[in-house]
């Protein structure tokens, strides 16, 4: 599902455990994609600013494509 995904579009991106109580879904949009092989990708998200704001951090990269779906 991740190779529809591309630079501009609007996505949710999973936290999982590592990231303690703020585990959980959380919405953005990717400004940058980096390949990493030949079937994944490094795919860069800017936060919304309310997520911005609850996470402490602005920009995040999605490397398991278990973590990342485009939004409807």
């Amino acid at each position: 599902m991740t190779e529809m995904i591309q630079v501009g579009d609007r996505v949710k991106i999973y936290l999982d455990s590592k990231f303690g109580e703020k585990e959980g879904w959380y919405e953005g949009a990717v400004f940058k994609i980096d390949p990493y092989s030949e079937h994944r990708n490094f795919y860069w998200v800017k936060l919304d600013e309310d997520v911005q704001a609850a996470l402490g951090v602005k920009h995040i990269s999605v490397f398991n494509p278990k973590n990342i779906k485009p939004l409807a």
